[in-house]
């Protein structure tokens, strides 16, 4: 098979297996909230809010690494797979006996102290297959992870149903998320032996070269978990399990989407370093088309999930979780959001503008932290809607600095043709939906994607043309 129908192929398998794996998260999360409730759906939250914690603190940039320094020619991947294993399974054996020793200080129940140690265990089985997951990044197979991600997402809702029908306890529902990451790591460790058979190495003087070029990476990572996902540890902290589970029952839908962004701008990312260098006009035509793009896609998001957020809430967490309604509809703006600000970093990522990236993430991560303490106590009748308010202005935060940077280093910033046209098919999607709300939710989602299509094709917003010229490769 040819290298262009390779990535052809991975980028539809994996995209299908994405969509089909966030359908049945989303489907665990409705079983979960109906089972658990605000206040256990709260407890279950928090403790899985520590998992992406536990990847910032043990992350330190290796997965990066690792598929950096495999993909480079004439690379030793054996010793390099098998030194950052090594690193990386040193780490997590820290992380995992710190645990314990620190969890209790914090100021939980017995109950959720418990959970956390068994996300801690989760967290270093995650971390492992992280790192073999390079090697297949390498060979233009993703097919394969996104194919076993999605088999171990589909046994663990299964067990979550299971679960709900025998009524086990709080423990074993949070143990659920342990025997994902599980299979995960079984699933693809298996795979990779058909590359290279590889057990731990403990090189430390290899070990000071990864790190030295890791961390960087690393310390991205860290500000990047703090300003988008800490706020459901600080208001877990802040106020009792009833509020975080409100606000975690609408933040699970926007995490769960929020992968698509950075998908999307993978496809063209390795165009715009390419570009960047050969032809500034090509570079520039690439990423106003990914800019339109992402307008086209986030106009009818915000507009349909603001008008369908209570069907949605009521579809997904049940009738008794109608306060998450409007923290969902403050999330979609995130949502959007998150689109440009992926394109603008990756963006200054192509111009090796890595450093300024860490410094508006720094910002970022400040100002959310301590807008979140200082808010939530301010409002404990509705804390719950502090952090999406939070969320929405750091995201804006990035975009403008990130929009900044790009301007102010490369004197260049997108520009998106036919905005209104764009705005006028969102709105006529927008109020056939409304006139037509008392319809079933999967009917008026399949209208609404008729009728901006057809409003598209209409106003003749993307062109053919336009779209074999984004995805042609140099």
């Amino acid at each position: 098979m040819s290298i262009s129908r390779k990535i052809t192929y991975n980028v539809i398998f994996s995209s299908i297996a994405k969509v089909l794996s966030t359908a049945t998260a989303l489907v665990g999360i409705g079983l979960i909230t109906r089972y658990l409730g605000q206040d256990g759906f709260g407890l279950y939250a928090t403790a899985l809010a520590f998992l992406p914690l536990f990847g910032a603190l043990g992350d330190w940039g290796l997965p990066q690494t690792t598929a950096m320094k495999i993909a480079q020619p004439k690379a030793n991947e054996k010793k390099i797979v098998a030194n950052i294993i090594g690193l990386r399974l040193f780490i997590s054996v820290i992380i995992l006996l710190i645990t314990p020793l620190i969890v209790p200080f914090l100021p939980y129940s017995y109950e959720l102290k418990i959970a956390i140690v068994i996300v801690a265990g989760s967290y270093m089985l995650s971390s492992l297959y992280q790192i073999l997951i390079g090697m297949f990044q390498k060979r233009l197979i993703m097919d394969r992870v996104t194919g076993a991600e999605l088999v171990g997402k589909i046994i663990q809702v299964g067990l979550i149903a299971i679960g709900v029908y025998l009524q086990w306890n709080f423990y074993l529902i949070v143990g659920t998320l342990f025997v994902n990451m599980f299979l995960n790591f079984l699933f693809v460790f298996l795979l990779s032996r058909k590359f290279i058979k590889f057990k731990p190495a403990f090189d430390f003087k290899y070990w000071k070269i990864i790190l030295r070029q890791s961390i960087p990476l690393g310390m991205a990572t860290a500000l990047t978990f703090v300003y988008f996902r800490s706020n459901t540890i600080l208001l877990s902290i802040l106020r009792p399990p009833e509020d975080v589970g409100i606000f975690s029952a609408a933040q699970k839908v926007i995490e769960n989407i929020s992968f698509f962004p950075a998908m999307i701008v993978g496809l063209t990312m390795p165009l715009f370093s390419y570009y960047l260098v050969k032809d500034k006009t090509k570079f520039k035509f690439l990423v106003n088309e990914n800019y339109k793009i992402f307008f086209i896609l986030t106009v009818p998001l915000v507009i349909g999930g603001l008008l369908l957020a209570d069907k949605m809430i009521a579809l997904i967490a049940g009738p008794d979780f109608f306060e998450s309604i409007l923290v969902l509809q403050i999330g979609l703006f995130t949502l959007a959001l998150i689109f440009f600000g992926t394109l603008f970093m990756n963006i200054m990522i192509a111009a090796r503008l890595q450093k300024l990236i860490f410094w508006a993430l720094l910002v970022c991560a400040i100002f959310s932290v301590t807008s979140n303490l200082y808010f939530i106590p301010l409002f404990p009748n509705n804390a719950y809607l502090v952090p999406a308010i939070v969320s929405v202005i750091t995201e804006v935060l990035v975009v403008i600095l990130t929009g900044y940077f790009i301007w102010k280093k490369l004197h260049f910033f997108p520009r998106v043709e036919k905005f209104p046209q764009i705005l006028l098919a969102g709105f006529l999607m927008g109020a056939v939906i409304y006139f037509f709300q008392e319809f079933n939710f999967f009917v008026l989602v399949l209208l609404g994607i008729v009728v901006y299509s057809s409003a598209l094709l209409l106003f003749k917003i993307i062109s053919r043309k336009e779209i074999v010229e984004l995805l042609r490769k140099p």
